[in-house]
């Protein structure tokens, strides 16, 4: 049993490793082209691929990005967690364990207290967020940091400590906003999945992918630092540098993302482990098959936000607890089940 919550398993072998790369691309891919089509209004692809309206501007204004947005955010979320679980060696680390999401949280929150519009064309929100995520991250990294040495368990405090004091300040402003404040509020902290503007998407898949790259290039010596400081250090990893890393990339992929989609929770937490299950702990296939797994997850979690009460949505984080936690508890069910046989 690995330190995270895996189970052990044979050596990774390339068949095994593509097999299991390719079912959750796959996975990934079949969202990406069925989702667009289902929602609260019927349209005609054909009809839609030649531009006639309303069906082109359905699919390519209002679902086709939404469904890239739920892709590159499930992804990443799910990177983020795997890479903060091995980080911290906890198996309930997620994304927004070390505070930076709150801290993009609580710019949101002033941003809209303070009744901001648009900055240079940009919302505010998505500016203010992400200057909450920057200062956090700055934060959490000055009082984490002793000397030149970085501690996983201080890391984790510091985290912790900040995101209570993130989410007191919150509650603070909410107290003393308007009724429409407040509500834009509420409605912004429940997380959601809406349709952006190509351009939105485009940065943020140059933020994403480049960092979620790193995560799979590394992903030998995150199943080193699992194990412990020492075990990698002994083995010759740079535990300092590649702690620093791990916290920087998963840190801007989750501030980024929370900046446009607010915090949806327990994607980050139930992919990773879900996949521990089936596929063992060995970082090398089980990042990659996080960001695939974790777009399919969330993109579907935002089908059914949007359809299944349509046309009213339902907050997609209501979604990823109610149909992921029963999921999960099946999961552990079963492997415990096969344990016993």
């Amino acid at each position: 049993m690995s330190r995270t919550g895996g189970p052990l398993r044979p050596a990774l072998t390339s068949r095994s490793f593509w097999l299991a790369v390719g079912v959750t691309a796959a996975l990934a891919g079949a969202a990406l082209f069925l989702l667009p089509l289902v929602g609260s209004a019927h349209i005609h692809l054909g009809r839609a691929l030649a531009g006639a309206s309303p069906d082109a501007e359905i699919l390519f204004r209002a679902r086709l990005p939404r469904v890239l947005l739920a892709l590159l955010a499930g992804g990443a979320l799910a990177v983020t967690g795997t890479l903060f679980q091995a980080l911290l060696r906890d198996a309930l680390a997620e994304p927004y364990t070390l505070g930076v999401s709150s801290g993009a949280s609580l710019g949101a929150v002033i941003a809209i207290s303070a009744g901001w519009g648009r900055v240079a064309g940009v919302p505010a929100i998505w500016i203010a967020a992400m200057a909450g995520a920057a200062a956090v991250l700055a934060l959490v990294l000055g009082v984490a940091a002793e000397g030149r040495r970085i501690s996983s368990f201080t890391l984790l405090l510091a985290g912790v400590t900040v995101n209570s004091i993130c989410l007191a300040s919150i509650l603070f402003l909410q107290y003393f906003a308007g009724f429409s404040q407040s509500f834009a509020i509420v409605r912004w902290l429940l997380g959601g999945i809406d349709a952006v503007e190509y351009t939105a998407l485009a940065w943020l898949a140059a933020v994403v992918l480049p960092f979620a790259g790193y995560a799979v290039w590394r992903a030998r010596d995150w199943n080193l630092l699992a194990v412990g400081e020492d075990w990698a250090a002994a083995r010759g990893v740079s535990t300092q540098r590649l702690m620093l890393t791990g916290y920087l990339a998963g840190s801007v992929m989750a501030g980024t993302l929370t900046s446009l989609t607010g915090p949806i929770g327990f994607v980050g937490l139930i992919v990773p482990h879900a996949l521990r299950l089936r596929l063992g702990a060995d970082h090398r296939v089980l990042i990659p098959c996080a960001f695939f797994s974790g777009a399919a997850f969330l993109a579907l979690a935002d089908t059914l936000a949007r359809t299944l009460l349509a046309p009213t949505e339902l907050p997609v984080g209501v979604i990823t607890a109610m149909t992921g936690g029963p999921f999960f508890i099946w999961l552990l069910r079963s492997r415990r089940r096969s344990l016993w046989l």
